[in-house]
């Protein structure tokens, strides 16, 4: 069993694990796609690849061009044209993204036990809108937009390495705590750093507005949500006598 108290800091996938992008995606497509006799499910499942074909041929455009473009990809691949004032509608729309109910409560009461660190595959505008509804104290955060590139690209989590010895963290005192497999899970592997798996989908099939992983992943510990993973921090370190 993962010892969760030999942890000093824990990094963050923001959206999909704090923020509930599938909704903030769904509330722009969905008016789009009225008449068109498909469900949110099915337009976040059509969304998905574009996305991440957007992010892996443009590393370094900026992320509200990247859902402008994926859009515009879904857009013609259910034959209904994505006009600009959509596409701007979308790319415009990450600050208004809703937070899971349990996000800020969860990241509070963890950090009492660890740095905070966000790893996220936003620009640096984005995710400031996203941290109001947060309202985290993040040590670091670091986002697409500063590494010039998408998760799973390595980018991320070598200027996470580089973070590291500024917060006084040795990396094997680093846990990651994400929801996509594809864009979190399989790098983490990859990258050897252990990791937690707040399966927000765990009672709905298929996955949403995120590609199949594709890759080899793995991860040390699996919650529902950011609530369960911070109850199971709280016993843990009170089951060292400390709080």
């Amino acid at each position: 069993m993962t010892d969760l108290t030999k942890f000093t800091a824990l990094s963050f996938d923001c959206y999909g694990t704090l923020i509930d992008w599938e909704a903030g995606i769904a509330a722009v497509l969905s008016p789009w796609a009225e008449g068109l006799g498909v469900s949110d499910e099915e337009l976040l499942v059509a969304y998905a690849g574009n996305e991440a074909a957007v992010e892996r041929e443009a590393p370094a455009t900026r992320y509200p061009e990247v859902l402008a473009e994926a859009f515009r990809r879904t857009g013609a691949a259910l034959g209904r044209e994505v006009t600009d004032d959509w596409a701007r509608r979308l790319g415009e729309s990450v600050p208004d993204w809703p937070a899971f109910p349990d996000s800020a409560g969860a990241l509070a009461r963890l950090a009492e036990h660890y740095q905070l660190i966000i790893l996220s595959n936003v620009h640096r505008a984005g995710f400031a809108g996203s941290n109001e509804h947060l309202r985290g104290r993040f040590a670091a955060i670091i986002t697409a937009e500063d590494v010039g590139a998408y998760k799973p690209a390595p980018n991320h989590f070598r200027a996470l390495d580089e973070t590291l010895p500024s917060l006084g963290v040795a990396r094997e005192e680093l846990l990651h705590v994400a929801q996509s497999l594809f864009h979190d899970h399989v790098p983490a592997k990859r990258e050897g750093l252990p990791s937690v798996w707040i399966n927000r989908r765990h009672d709905r099939p298929g996955w949403g507005a995120t590609p199949e992983p594709g890759g080899d992943w793995s991860a040390d510990l699996e919650y529902p949500s950011m609530a369960a993973f911070a109850d199971a921090v709280g016993h843990a370190f009170a089951g060292r006598g400390l709080r």
